[in-house]
C-alpha cells in the first residue's frame, strides 16, 4: 500500500506561476541568495501581465501601464531554498488604487504547499514624459480586479 501525497492547497485568490531556481542563483552556502527572491517574483509578475497584454518592448512612451516604478518592497524569509529546481510564485493584489497598487506574493514550492518567503510590493504608474504618477488604464484595472485578494 502506498501513501498518497497531500493535495496542494487550492488558491482562493491570485495566481500561482512557475519559476525555476538555477544553480547559479544559490549563494556560497548553497541557499537561494536573498537578492534572487525579488528577481524571481518580478519574473512571475512580468509573465502574469504579459498574458494580459501588458509589457515593455523598449518604448516607454508606448509602454502604458508597464511604465511603473517600485516605491516599496517588503519581504520576509521563512524557510531556506537549498536546491535548484521548479518552484512557484503566488501573486495577488492587496490594493488597486488610481495610480498605485500593492501586490502580495509568496515564493513557494511548485504546488504552492510550502512557503519559503512572502512579501508585498508597491508600484506606481508613471507618465513616460513627466515621470509623475498617472492613472492605470481601465483594461489594466479590470484585469487587476480579478487578482484582488478578498477582504478578510
Amino acid at each position: 500500500m502506498t501513501a498518497e501525497a497531500p493535495a496542494a492547497p487550492a488558491l482562493s485568490y491570485g495566481r500561482l506561476l512557475p519559476v525555476t531556481v538555477h544553480f547559479d542563483d544559490l549563494d556560497a552556502l548553497g541557499l537561494l541568495h536573498n537578492a534572487r527572491y525579488p528577481v524571481l517574483v518580478e519574473r512571475a509578475w512580468t509573465a502574469l501581465w504579459s498574458e494580459r497584454g501588458v509589457g515593455f518592448d523598449g518604448d516607454w512612451a508606448a509602454a502604458g501601464d508597464a511604465c511603473n516604478a517600485v516605491m516599496e518592497l517588503r519581504i520576509t524569509y521563512e524557510a531556506p531554498v537549498s536546491r535548484p529546481g521548479a518552484y512557484a510564485v503566488h501573486l495577488w493584489l492587496e490594493r488597486l488604487g488610481t495610480t498605485g497598487l500593492t501586490y502580495g506574493f509568496r515564493f513557494c514550492s511548485a504546488d504552492g504547499a510550502v512557503t519559503y518567503a512572502r512579501g508585498t510590493r508597491v508600484l506606481v504608474r508613471l507618465d513616460a514624459a513627466t515621470l509623475r504618477p498617472t492613472p492605470w488604464s481601465e483594461p489594466f484595472r479590470s484585469a487587476g480586479r480579478e487578482l484582488l485578494r478578498p477582504a478578510d
